[in-house]
């Protein structure tokens, strides 16, 4: 078992009133799990996402994450799983505009404190593999959108994670480059890598072995 979410609820509060975000959410997720979660916008598809990330806090619930009770640590104790072991593609891109393509893969690496010349071999490696050898020098601003999600998508997975967390992964993508991505990601998994994404996409959610249904906050 890599996570287990037990009855996980988030609100937020206006005036007296409280909105759910998320309601009873139960969640397992075996190694090597390759899940997709659907739903229409407001559904709480990304909320869900975030908390499973350790992005986002939330009101009530547990959530056990490698043994560990994510819900009991401390934020510094959060951050140190959350940079070992997990990956995140994020729908806004989330790059650091003033760091070149090359710094904002190679990041990930510093975090983790790999050496010098393993960073700059798993850095030229993840380049080639997105095909953005040629823009390495370039900074975010410089980029089209579906380069820039490219970076993010190398960003997150040069640390080789165990859980893969993918919010519209091929979004901002032509077709052909996220049907590469897709199939990348379907390889990841065959190699063990947990994935779980969040998709408008049928064909995309079709990757997974599991799709997982939100509507209003709760799994339907």
């Amino acid at each position: 078992m890599i996570l287990q979410l037990n009855d996980i609820s988030k609100w937020v509060k206006s005036g007296g009133n409280k909105t759910h975000l998320l309601k009873g959410i139960n969640l397992s997720v075996q190694e090597g799990d390759f899940i997709s979660i659907m739903g229409p916008s407001g559904s709480g598809k990304s909320t869900l996402l975030h908390i499973l990330g350790m992005l986002d806090d939330f009101n009530e619930g547990t959530y056990t994450f490698l043994d560990e009770s994510i819900h009991k640590l401390k934020e510094k104790q959060r951050v140190r799983l959350y940079q070992e072991y997990i990956g995140f593609v994020f729908q806004a891109y989330h790059l650091i505009d003033e760091l070149t393509v090359y710094e904002n893969i190679e990041t990930p690496l510093l975090y983790k404190k790999v050496g010098s010349a393993e960073r700059k071999a798993l850095v030229a490696d993840t380049l080639d593999r997105f095909n953005i050898v040629g823009k390495k020098d370039l900074f975010p601003s410089q980029l089209s959108g579906g380069q820039q999600q490219l970076v993010g998508i190398a960003r997150a997975l040069i640390t080789k994670p165990k859980l893969i967390l993918a919010d519209e992964p091929t979004g901002n993508l032509n077709s052909k480059q996220g049907e590469e991505i897709m199939e990348l990601f379907k390889e990841l998994n065959k190699e063990g890598v947990t994935i779980i994404q969040v998709t408008h996409s049928e064909k995309n959610a079709t990757y997974g072995s599991r799709i997982i249904n939100l509507l209003d906050g709760q799994i339907t």
